[in-house]
């Protein structure tokens, strides 16, 4: 891995440069989303990014306002999202299926299963538009990078390629979790399943409900909780080869 430089910009926003070329995974670079504030890591820069990799079409992961400010990247976006996202600004659009590949100059992009909701406004609606949650497989100049995006446990995941670098999500923006994610001990048998050289926790530490982290008593002590101690609880369940590089949102990876 020593041609791949990696920055965890924050909740599953990571900047990756391999093979000559700059990628971004569901880029958040503003102070707030919706409900949600930036409340750790600074807000990223707008820097030119070639390749920008969406695992759903979930308001955290796909944000309009930050897609925008990335004028001229290209846009892998699940299987049946792309006229939606056009519609909305975003012009520079492929899709990319679960088992399908793409190839842009010498990244190598494959769209992998991930077990989690892929409607715009969660499971239990029944409205707006739907496009299957997925993860991601990077491969350039040698190196593969497993980008989960927002998953529970599947089996599939230990027939994936061994990866060197994985980017799995740890824990959410809440206090608690709904279905379709990972909490620190199962991303911890995810671990064990996959076999990566090295594992980034992402998806926390970031973004919080508006004035929660400050609320007095139970609620808001398990939120401050929260957006510290899941990264943490991860690498000590982690056993094995693997090494957890625990980053801060906005720090560079130690690879």
């Amino acid at each position: 891995m020593r041609d791949l430089a990696v920055r965890f910009l924050g909740h599953s926003t990571v900047r990756m440069e391999l093979a000559g070329r700059v990628v971004l995974t569901d880029p958040v670079l503003t102070g707030r989303v919706g409900p949600l504030r930036r409340v750790g890591g600074p807000v990223p820069d707008a820097e030119p990014v070639d390749l920008v990799l969406l695992s759903h079409l979930h308001g955290d992961h796909t944000h309009l306002p930050s897609l925008r400010m990335l004028d001229g990247a290209r846009v892998v976006v699940p299987r049946g999202a792309g006229e939606w996202l056009r519609r909305r600004g975003v012009t520079r659009v492929d899709e990319l299926g679960v088992g399908e590949e793409l190839v842009h100059d010498g990244l190598r992009v494959t769209g992998v299963e991930a077990a989690h909701s892929g409607h715009r406004w969660g499971p239990r609606s029944t409205r707006g538009p739907q496009a299957r949650a997925m993860g991601h497989l990077l491969e350039g100049d040698g190196t593969c990078v497993y980008v989960a995006g927002d998953t529970d446990l599947f089996d599939g995941m230990a027939r994936l390629p061994r990866p060197d670098l994985a980017l799995l999500p740890v824990w959410g923006w809440g206090p608690s979790l709904g279905p379709g994610h990972l909490d620190p001990e199962r991303a911890a048998r995810a671990v064990h399943r996959i076999r990566p050289r090295v594992v980034v926790p992402v998806h926390w530490g970031t973004l919080a409900p508006a004035g929660l982290v400050r609320a007095p008593g139970r609620a808001g002590a398990r939120m401050r909780d929260r957006l510290v101690a899941p990264p943490r609880e991860f690498a000590a369940a982690v056993t094995g080869e693997t090494r957890v590089a625990l980053t801060e949102p906005g720090a560079e990876v130690d690879l």
